[in-house]
């Protein structure tokens, strides 16, 4: 399955020329497509010049930092229309805290049939590392509230390591997406859910990141706590839309 991992960058300079090669040697079918909001640290050079010495690595730069969810969807829609045919798409952050080794529990799962992978840091206990314990209550806190609000029953609703098949988001419709930062993961695999498609969460374990710093605010915590409840009830017109069986 030819497959395009998205990681969207802002100011990564110090993780991404680590992190490309460490990705591209999961498998000789991976491509990695970085997304790029116009990083004043020179991000984007780093991987124009990587991509001069390797053709599956490529660049999509943006005028402006726009946010996590518009970074990926502009990311998605570049690889849909890619002369490359890629199946599978995979999310992924450039820091590390996603371990491309776990790559394969994607592929084994999608090779099972399923249409949406997501990564979970809280499938067979707690797989978090590095987190103090305020951090670690607000995300564990975030996915009751989401699973509650949304009605899906994930376990890492907010995870951001995750895949999707190409079907899978031509039936989700990125137009459809209105969401930005952790409510973007919630959106994505709600509708999914919500649409009939066999998502199912593997394991993974999460590590903070290494270099950099994290780009999580309140606006974004307080954007997801608002709209889920928009997700759920995008529920209703979704299942309207649907064609009877």
């Amino acid at each position: 399955m030819k497959t395009v991992v998205i990681i969207p960058t802002y100011n990564e300079r110090e993780n991404i020329e680590k992190l490309i090669p460490v990705v591209l040697t999961q498998g000789e079918n991976i491509h990695v497509l970085v997304v790029d909001d116009n990083s004043p640290d020179g991000t984007a050079s780093v991987v124009q010049k990587m991509r001069e010495k390797n053709p599956r690595v490529h660049c999509l730069v943006r005028e402006k930092k726009e946010g996590l969810g518009r970074a990926y969807i502009a990311g998605m829609r570049w690889a849909l229309e890619s002369s490359e045919g890629f199946e599978i798409f995979i999310e992924m952050d450039a820091d590390f805290s996603h371990d491309p080794g776990e790559l394969f529990l994607f592929f084994d799962a999608f090779a099972k049939g399923a249409d949406v992978v997501c990564g979970s840091r809280y499938t067979h206990g707690v797989r978090v590392l590095n987190w103090d314990l305020k951090r670690l209550l607000l995300s564990l806190g975030g996915n009751v509230y989401a699973r509650f609000a949304t009605g899906v029953p994930l376990t890492d609703l907010t995870g951001g390591y995750n895949g999707y098949t190409r079907q899978a988001l031509e039936k989700i419709d990125l137009s459809s997406i209105r969401s930005n930062g952790y409510a973007f993961q919630i959106e994505m695999k709600a509708k999914a859910y919500y649409h009939g498609l066999r998502v199912v969460e593997v394991p993974i374990i999460f590590r903070d990141r290494y270099e950099g710093t994290t780009k999580m605010h309140s606006g974004i915590v307080n954007e997801a706590l608002f709209q889920c409840w928009a997700i759920r009830f995008s529920k209703y017109r979704i299942r309207r839309s649907r064609p009877v069986a």
